[in-house]
């Protein structure tokens, strides 16, 4: 059964336009009730970020999954990384986050966790797609599920997030954080404060309008510069969500999810963990790949999105994995992409060095990178045509091991992303335009 509306991340979209609307996500946590209570669930948690609609998705929800026999308890704003932490230490049969993460607030979603901190597998989810096609229905009164806050959930991941860095003393260290005006607004800052940190905190005042405008993991340069305005030690930038996460070092440089990743894993090496080998994607740099071989360590490159990487971790049974984005993955430490704690290991690793954030990534060095996006509607085996062959074969043939080229459609869009990595950024964009005139020929 194919999915009708569940994409690799919950289901998301406009708000007021369908799915996302409040009918719909009523009708989705009936199906998603009634789905857990026939597999032995009895209570469902739902967290949110701060986007002004997410109090009308909550509420939804909440008579949805009540009709349908099953407690809910309602955790508030929180980062979706704490309501995957609190679905197991609660012992909840799931939990669900209303976000769109790094989007604007006219966007949300709902995305579900199960009992294990982690995506709901595939089986589950499809069983309340096809609910959602049956006409809902209520249980008996005497069965209508109870809902409750838990006032302290806040607290309890707070506490989470230190215990994943035991003896991280922050003290001395002046750190700028940015929470996006997000759901880690009330977490990160609190984080850091108490481990020691001077923290000076940003986009920290959600309206229900501000989330992720002008700010966070994917806004970074008002961090930049206020790093150096403070002379701070370095900067932290989250998304929306707060699974994501981006540093600035102490001379506003921005310090992508490749370079955090390359820090994790050398730390985890150097203090005597093993370290079988690191999940990438496609995007990922061809020098993160290069500074991992240095370390000895293995590299794959899964397809983009976390979802992905997630599923070669599971296969391989690696432990630390990512994206270029920021969406860091420390499964030694937690189930999911969360961008407070990816901030910790980052700067325990910091502290064990006993280097800066600049001198950290130094051993990491990325290469030139240039895509050009090209638009074509005939996009179905472009990849396998002889002269997108032959042209594919003479760049890597000019690249001579010393980068990459790729190929993607856009899974949202009717164009194909062509990107070119190399060591020389004259050659780098040369030979990109070069595939691209192919490419564009081929699908046009």
């Amino acid at each position: 059964m194919a999915r009708k509306y569940f994409g690799t991340d919950g289901v998301r979209g406009t708000v007021g336009q369908f799915p996302i609307t409040p009918d719909f996500v009523l009708k989705l946590g009936w199906a998603a009730g009634k789905v857990l209570a026939a597999h032995g669930g009895s209570k469902i948690l739902i967290g949110k970020d701060t986007r002004i609609s997410g109090y009308m998705f909550e509420s939804a929800l909440e008579a949805g999954i009540s009709a349908a026999g099953v407690d809910v308890r309602l955790l508030g704003p929180l980062p979706t990384p704490g309501i995957a932490y609190l679905t197991r230490t609660l012992s909840a049969q799931a939990g669900i986050v209303i976000s769109a993460s790094h989007n604007a607030y006219t966007d949300n979603g709902i995305k579900f966790f199960g009992a294990d901190g982690r995506k709901l597998n595939d089986e589950i989810e499809l069983e309340i797609e096809r609910l959602l096609d049956e006409e809902m229905s209520v249980v008996a009164t005497d069965q209508i599920g109870k809902v409750r806050r838990i006032d302290d959930a806040r607290g309890r991941y707070i506490e989470f997030c230190k215990s994943t860095a035991p003896g991280l003393d922050l003290s001395g260290m002046k750190i700028v954080v940015d929470t996006a005006n997000g759901a880690a607004y009330h977490i990160a800052p609190d984080v850091l404060e108490e481990l020691g940190a001077d923290v000076i905190a940003m986009a920290n005042q959600p309206d229900g309008f501000n989330i992720n405008r002008d700010c966070g993991s994917t806004h970074p340069e008002k961090l930049q510069q206020r790093v150096i305005d403070e002379k701070a030690d370095l900067g932290i930038a989250l998304d929306g969500d707060a699974d994501r996460l981006i540093m600035v070092d102490h001379t506003g440089k921005l310090i992508d999810g490749d370079q955090l990743l390359y820090v994790v894993a050398r730390d985890r090496k150097e203090a005597g963990a093993e370290v079988a080998g690191v999940v990438g994607t496609l995007m990922s740099n061809f020098g993160l790949e290069l500074a991992l071989q240095e370390l000895g360590v293995e590299f794959v490159r899964a397809k983009v999105g976390d979802r992905y990487v997630m599923e070669q971790l599971d296969q391989r049974g690696w432990l630390i994995g990512g994206e270029s984005s920021g969406h860091l993955v420390c499964l030694d430490r937690t189930s999911t992409g969360d961008g407070t704690v990816s901030a910790l290991q980052v700067l325990a690793a910091l502290a064990r060095r006993k280097q800066s954030l600049a001198d950290a990534v130094a051993d990491v060095a990325l290469l030139p990178q240039t895509m050009i996006n090209v638009r074509g509607a005939n996009r179905d085996g472009f990849e396998a045509l002889p002269e997108v062959q032959a042209a594919m074969a003479e760049v890597e043939a000019k690249l001579a091991g010393s980068g990459r080229i790729l190929l993607r459609p856009s899974g949202t869009e009717p164009l194909v992303r062509v990107m070119v990595e190399g060591k020389d950024p004259q050659q780098v964009e040369s030979l990109c335009r070069e595939l691209a005139d192919v490419v564009e020929k081929a699908i046009a």
